[in-house]
């Protein structure tokens, strides 16, 4: 098979979400929604058919040449490595899987074909950042899925928080976007190229101060991407969108987006100490910040929000820890469940009269005991419960970091166990809330059958998930550690006994969640709000610090410009002597009277004028 056939990849999502756009209203309902699933299917097949081109070195496609000038030339081509081919796999299978609950979600919504053209073109604009072989191409996705997540969190911009939201999420992200272009545009200025691959080979003769600058550049870029501190704030609103969206930026593309560049980068990221540790300690302080918003949010799709990027922390972490591995390990885990938590979430929003107030739920477990099964899948898989794939790819991580010297590592291991305590203590908070006890609101109707079959396999490569890059220490062999070869990073060894230790205490861990989960919230009371919970719910009150130090300022610099600057000096001079013109003007005007007496005189004087002179200029000669 001829490798340039691997731009069907990204290619018939977008197609398909183009046809949607031009035709999706014109046609019948069907042909939208056919339309729609059949790009993403297809290209999940077509990877699978190309999986063996990832062998070795993997294989590099040229459609053509984009652009040229002078040293610059970029073509329009994809790579597809070890690296990006499960990647693409899981964007495009959990994709699949997603648009099919979509199908059924979205059964009553009128305006379909403009959702289904966004998430499509979303699934697109993440495949080509994935698969991109020069970073001009990877911008050009990454600029798509923040276009595409702007439309798709305002899709209901009916009401003006929805829309507010969709604009907060582009125009957050827009901040990390300029570092990874300053980055971009510094890397063409050292290397003379933007292919990926040339520029990890180059990255050796690096000044360390240069690698450590453009690590710092693209650590705020892939920040604003996967909402990791400064640029986090943007995630939890997200939840404006319909539940499918939800599920598609949490899960299989937008937030991951960022983890992925650092990976797709890390021969370059891991010549800079300081740059590892700032990623690592970005990731640790983000997953503790949204641990502890999770554990006072009251809304289902919040709680599950903060923990996504509480989560994504964790795979920051992994790559600060030098496993690359470890990151993929857990963003492959975290997709699946995620999904899973995100799309039983609507079942049950569903099932609860469209309510989404988890203390106005309750009882759920009696009524739809399948979406209870899967949704607890999630959740043990959330909180890390042995054997499940969340279990092994998190604690995968935190060996890493456990076997990295220094005290700021086994500070980041500290806090990053903390963290786990803290998800098990929420996870299981939401399930008592949610399944047990009585129900405290009105039922809704029951999910129809596209809404909860495509969550079984989710079910399924959640819990077994830990398959992937099962340890050797429980007779696994490390699959994907190995298929990764290279890239997948490196990280000192640690003894089977550490490893056992570490596994003790997450074990612990999660079992401390349990019980102070079942402790506080096994008998449902509403909790009164204090100072703390208050903090929490607002997530730190981060908004308003922002307001303050950035915006508040910035309106008031813009308040200067205009009225100070354009009002009064530019529109106050060119004013002024538009009018003085004018009054000249006016002033001259006053001599044309139309009057030929007038004129005449005028004339006369004129050349009385004339002659007077001649006679002055013939007497002093």
């Amino acid at each position: 098979m001829n490798e340039t056939l691997l731009f069907l990849i990204p290619l018939l999502p977008l197609v398909c979400g183009v046809l949607n756009g031009m035709f999706g209203m014109r046609a019948p309902r069907l042909f939208a929604e056919t339309l729609a699933l059949f790009g993403v299917a297809t290209a999940t097949i077509i990877t699978l058919l190309f999986w063996s081109y990832a062998d070795g070195e993997g294989s590099r496609a040229v459609l053509y040449t984009w652009a040229t000038s002078g040293d610059l030339q970029v073509d329009i081509a994809i790579l597809f490595d070890r690296l990006s081919a499960p990647m693409t796999l899981m964007v495009t299978g959990v994709s699949t899987l997603i648009h099919l609950y979509a199908v059924g979600y979205m059964a009553k919504e009128k305006d379909y074909a403009r959702f289904f053209t966004l998430l499509n073109l979303f699934v697109a604009a993440m495949l080509l950042i994935v698969l991109a072989d020069n970073l001009l191409l990877t911008f050009v996705g990454w600029e798509g899925v923040g276009f595409c997540s702007y439309g798709l969190i305002g899709y209901w911009y009916g009401k003006g928080e929805n829309a507010d939201a969709g604009r907060k999420a582009f125009l957050v992200t827009r901040v990390g976007d300029v570092f990874f272009g300053i980055a971009m545009l510094w890397l063409f200025a050292l290397t003379g190229t933007l292919s990926i691959s040339e520029i990890n080979q180059q990255a050796a003769g690096f000044a360390p101060a240069v690698a450590t600058g453009l690590t710092l550049l693209l650590l705020l870029g892939a920040s604003g991407k996967s909402a990791q501190l400064p640029l986090m704030t943007w995630l939890a609103d997200a939840m404006a969108g319909p539940t499918p969206v939800s599920a598609l930026i949490h899960a299989a593309t937008m937030v991951t987006a960022g983890v992925y560049l650092l990976c797709r980068l890390f021969p370059l990221v891991s010549l800079s100490p300081v740059g590892m540790a700032a990623i690592a300690l970005v990731g640790v302080l983000t997953a503790f910040y949204a641990a502890t918003c999770a554990l006072a949010q009251r809304e289902i799709k919040r709680v599950l929000a903060y923990s996504t990027m509480s989560q994504v922390g964790y795979m920051f972490i992994a790559v600060g820890a030098g496993s690359v591995a470890g990151a993929m390990f857990h963003l492959l885990t975290h997709a699946f469940f995620k999904a899973l938590l995100f799309m039983a979430a609507g079942c049950v929003i569903h099932l609860c009269h469209e309510e989404n107030d988890i203390f106005k739920m309750g009882g759920v477990a009696r009524r739809a005991s399948f979406v209870f099964s899967l949704f607890m899948a999630g959740a043990i898989c959330l909180a890390g419960v042995p054997m499940t794939g969340g279990f092994y790819s998190k604690d995968a991580i935190l060996l890493a970091v456990y076997a990295q010297p220094g005290l700021l590592f086994k500070s980041i291991w500290l806090l990053g166990s903390l963290n786990a305590l803290l998800t098990a203590i929420y996870t299981f908070r939401l399930l008592y809330l949610v399944f047990g006890g009585e129900a405290r609101g009105e039922a809704g109707h029951a999910p129809g059958g596209l809404m909860v079959w495509p969550l079984l396999p989710l079910a399924f490569l959640g819990l077994g998930g830990g398959i992937l890059n099962l340890p050797v220490l429980v007779g696994g062999n490390e699959w994907l550690h190995h298929f990764l070869g290279p890239l997948a990073g490196s990280v000192p060894a640690v003894s089977h006994a550490n490893e056992w230790m570490l596994w003790g205490v997450a074990t612990v861990l999660v079992a401390a969640g349990w019980f102070i989960a079942r402790h506080f919230y096994r008998n449902v009371n509403v909790p009164r709000e204090n100072v703390v919970s208050r903090f929490l719910l607002a997530g730190w009150r981060v908004d308003e610090l922002v307001e303050r130090l950035i915006l508040v300022p910035f309106r008031a610099l813009g308040r200067f410009c205009w009225l100070g600057i354009d009002l009064t000096v530019i529109d106050g001079v060119l004013e002024g002597l538009a009018n003085m013109s004018r009054q000249a003007g006016e002033k001259m005007r006053l001599a044309a009277t139309g009057r030929l007496p007038h004129y005449v005189t005028a004339f006369a004087w004129g050349l009385l004028a004339l002659l007077g002179w001649c006679l002055w200029r013939l007497v002093s000669l």
